[in-house]
């Protein structure tokens, strides 16, 4: 699903208003209805007929007020107030706040609110939100804050308009206090705080309604931000006269003494991802380990030093393993001494193999981000959690972290997955997807390796990088859903996500 910044949504209303002629009215009572309507079904769940808005000074507020006079027209008992500076409201603000006048109810100013309105709202079905839409920049205080407080504070079902009020609407940082909404009705397209940072636990649940901009507005337009979801996704058809050959030969280096789960889990993925051949270079001490996991996948030992970690001698056979695959995930379980250290570097400086890196393979790069550079035009994929970032120079201290991957991605010519709580994966060239799947039972140790191994077979299979990594994340997460429904988020274990792959594919 596409996914609008706030500039890209003003320049969709401005084409629609004086392109098209469609007045902004008329959006902004497309706009109530859509919110009136969900307000509607949350009344009929708790058989309440009583709602509150709470209205800002912009058009937000305007919607606040249009949707106000629906549910009174319904029906409804509402009370609706106006929290900021009248002298500060928008026209289509002011002109919807007289059409509530003309159907019986008063815009209430909120900081001389009559003595009983507290108690009053606290017997409310529903609550509505319109205090600030898509355009705040800076921190919510005063009245607005004690609005936000008092919403989220009640116990009772709040409905934002556009964006929770205190949301960012391009990071999805809390600009000081967020309304904590049940559901967030977004106009034409979702937009980035919804997917991104606190934002998205602010959201709730997400319905995105049509106002009525025309789509062919929307098809002109060149979009570089996707959500990724399950149902949107598409993989491949596997011909009938297929073979193990071509589904694509996978190379994972990776594995030490003390880490020989890592490289496993990366192999047991790739295989339930559909890769023909995997093969797993492995330090010789830990390869009897590692063959008696794995039924499938192929480990193969290679020279290592004393402290069982891959040793200088390594480099050139490592090399040639690389090069002699369609794709290599080099990192997991790897270790950060000197030398293995060292393999990597000279792995990514002579192979023009598309590689994946991931944990001891990021690692490899502190320090030496130009050896990622010197890789531009080919491809490369780093799978960094918070920490890998930060070695690599990566500073998510702004809370922009859709911002932060983007401009990295950029700078080093690479893709960027960004793991946590909403996955980002940014393209070199600006493009970027938000992953919607997953959950916090996925917060354990071998998870990313997982991650890495659906990648690389993905890769190795024949869809473009641009398909492929999206994909992998989306699918990996989904496998995560699937394990917490069955075990629950305490119990479930990396493994189970493996035994879940099958479930997110069969359907292809």
């Amino acid at each position: 699903m596409r996914i609008a910044t706030a500039e890209r949504m003003r320049e969709l209303d401005r084409e629609a208003i004086e392109g098209e002629g469609i007045a902004s009215l008329t959006l902004m009572e497309n706009a109530a209805a859509a919110l009136a309507d969900r307000a509607m079904v949350y009344l009929h769940k708790q058989n309440v007929p009583r709602a509150v808005v709470f209205c800002g000074t912009g058009n937000n507020g305007g919607d606040g007020a249009a949707a106000a006079r629906l549910l009174k027209e319904a029906g409804v008992e509402v009370r609706a107030v106006l929290v900021g500076d009248r002298d500060n409201m928008t026209g289509d603000c002011r002109a919807m706040e007289a059409r509530l006048a003309q159907a019986g109810v008063r815009l209430e100013p909120f900081s001389d609110a009559d003595p009983d309105f507290a108690a009053w709202a606290l017997r409310a079905g529903v609550f509505l939100d319109a205090l600030f839409g898509i355009g705040l920049r800076r921190a919510v205080e005063g009245d607005c804050a004690t609005a936000v407080h008092m919403m989220n504070s009640s116990g009772i079902p709040v409905i934002s308009a556009d964006i929770p009020s205190g949301v960012e609407a391009d990071t999805g940082r809390i600009l000081g206090v967020a309304v904590e909404a049940a559901e967030t009705v977004t106009f034409t397209y979702p937009k980035v705080g919804h997917f991104v940072g606190q934002g998205q636990i602010c959201t709730g649940e997400l319905t995105v309604a049509d106002i009525g901009i025309p789509e062919k507005l929307t098809q002109v337009l060149e979009w570089d931000l996707w959500s990724v979801s399950p149902e949107e996704l598409e993989l491949p058809h596997r011909a009938r006269d297929a073979h193990k050959g071509s589904f694509g030969r996978v190379c994972i280096l990776g594995g030490s003494v003390g880490y020989t789960g890592a490289p496993v889990l990366s192999a047991m993925a790739a295989v339930r991802s559909g890769a023909g051949l995997v093969s797993l270079e492995v330090p010789a001490p830990i390869w009897p380990v590692v063959a008696g996991k794995l039924e499938v996948a192929m480990p193969r030992p290679l020279p290592a030093g004393k402290d069982g970690a891959l040793s200088l001698d390594s480099c050139e056979a490592a090399l040639n393993r690389v090069n002699s695959s369609d794709v290599a995930l080099i990192g997991p379980g790897l270790g950060r001494n000197n030398s293995t250290a060292a393999v990597v570097r000279h792995i990514l400086a002579h192979t023009e193999r598309p590689l994946v890196l991931d944990a001891d393979g990021i690692n490899a790069l502190e320090g030496h981000i130009d050896v990622l550079d010197a890789r531009r035009g080919f491809a490369t994929v780093l799978t960094p959690h918070d920490g890998e970032f930060a070695r690599l120079g990566g500073d998510l201290s702004s809370g922009d972290r859709l911002g932060v991957a983007r401009a990295f991605a950029a700078e080093h010519g690479c893709v960027l997955v960004l793991k946590g709580h909403r996955t980002i994966t940014a393209f070199p060239d600006g493009n970027a997807y938000v992953n919607t799947t997953g959950n916090p039972g996925m917060a354990k140790g071998g998870s990313g390796d997982i991650l890495a191994g659906m990648i690389v077979s993905l890769m190795a299979q024949g869809l473009t990088i641009r398909q492929a990594v999206p994909a992998a994340v989306c699918l990996h997460g989904q496998a995560g859903d699937l394990a917490a429904e069955e075990f629950g988020e305490y119990s479930m274990s990396p493994t189970d996500l493996i035994h879940k792959i099958p479930l997110t594919t069969k359907h292809f």
